[in-house]
């Protein structure tokens, strides 16, 4: 999911005073687009960002949230997507069923508990969104609770309630995925949505070859911090208003940047010496994934030259950064190491 894409349609919308509309996928079978916990949003105005279908769906949901805002009443909603006819003949050939939970979200509520999701994604720590998405008492519906183990945002959970979704949330976080629970108790279903941290790319190096690399990175809607210690390659590129351009030597790296909140780092500033300083500063670190640009042969230089620093590099360091998907050329390279990062933190559940 493109957060930082929702993350700008909604501060958008939010400046203009609109109504909006959280649309989350609350139960999938069979063969679907997205799966439990997947959200979008839709404003007052048919404009939406997020797609929780291949676009087959979200006309329709456009048109349920008109009816959501109309009634100020969430909804769930059921797409059985192995019936044709039930989508208009449209042909889209998926087999699977989806439920998705709308529930309002209006500027004289502060947008929660949408606003309070925003904030805790910048927490860099993961979380989960409960929601009761079905039950017998009507009041029930659409309530919410957000947070971790350590701590809770509550936004109209009855007492009732309150253990059992304390319970779910502390199993979601468990076993990091989303999940739908029947309580059994007056027809109370809940979702976790698990809230995971957007991830954050280190890239060392501004060399031309880190622009398409960078350009991956932020299409995902990851976030990336580029790092040179040459400033004419930081000032000559713009990188784009969610990337961070830092020009420190490289000694002075770990007292202006935060190196171990970041889930990867890629390693290309083409010089033996400056890639070696940087590798022995990651060494200090526990940054999942570590990718080093050039050849096996110079990454086991390295390693010799950094002696028993190199030991805990062993499990994480990819050199020649990147998957083996063939071809040649900057671009090419740049999609096999996103997506030898995105493989790796799919492995190690950050995404």
């Amino acid at each position: 999911m493109k957060t930082l894409s929702i993350d700008a349609f909604f501060e958008q919308k939010k400046l203009l005073g609109q109504e909006l509309v959280l649309a989350t996928v609350s139960f999938t079978e069979g063969s679907t687009y997205s799966k439990i916990g997947t959200y979008m949003l839709i404003s007052d105005d048919g404009h939406f960002s997020g797609m929780l279908s291949g676009g087959c769906l979200e006309g329709d949901l456009v048109e349920q949230a008109k009816i959501v805002l109309t009634e100020n009443k969430s909804s769930l909603i059921t797409y059985d997507l192995s019936n044709e006819d039930s989508l208009w003949g449209l042909g889209v050939g998926c087999d699977g069923l989806m439920r998705i939970f709308l529930q309002p979200l209006l500027p004289k509520n502060n947008y929660e508990p949408f606003q309070s999701l925003q904030d805790y994604l910048t927490t860099n720590e993961f979380g989960v969104m409960a929601i009761v998405v079905e039950s017998d008492n009507s009041d029930d519906i659409g309530a919410s609770l957000l947070g971790n183990n350590k701590s809770k945002k509550n936004f109209g959970v009855s007492e009732l309630l309150l253990p059992k979704i304390n319970e779910r949330i502390k199993y979601s976080l468990a076993s990091r995925s989303s999940l739908l629970s029947a309580e059994g108790v007056d027809g109370t279903s809940i979702l976790c949505a698990l809230l995971k941290p957007v991830p954050k790319i280190l890239i060392l190096g501004a060399g031309n070859d880190a622009i398409p690399l960078v350009n991956f990175c932020t299409e995902l809607g990851w976030l990336v911090t580029i790092q040179d210690h040459r400033p004419a390659y930081i000032e000559s590129v713009d990188f784009g208003e969610n990337t961070r351009a830092c020009n420190y030597a490289v000694n002075a790296v770990t007292k202006n940047i935060d190196i171990e909140d970041f889930h990867a780092v890629v390693v290309m500033t083409h010089h033996f010496d400056q890639d070696q300083n940087y590798l022995k500063i990651i060494a200090e670190t526990n940054i999942p994934y570590v990718g080093l640009l050039g050849p096996k042969e110079r990454k086991n230089k390295i390693l010799t030259e950094l002696g028993e620093a190199a030991l805990s590099l062993k499990d994480r360091l990819h050199g020649p950064a990147g998957l083996d998907i063939g071809g040649r050329g900057s671009s090419t390279i740049a999609l096999s190491i996103v997506s030898q990062i995105h493989q790796e933190l799919i492995y190690r559940k950050v995404l």
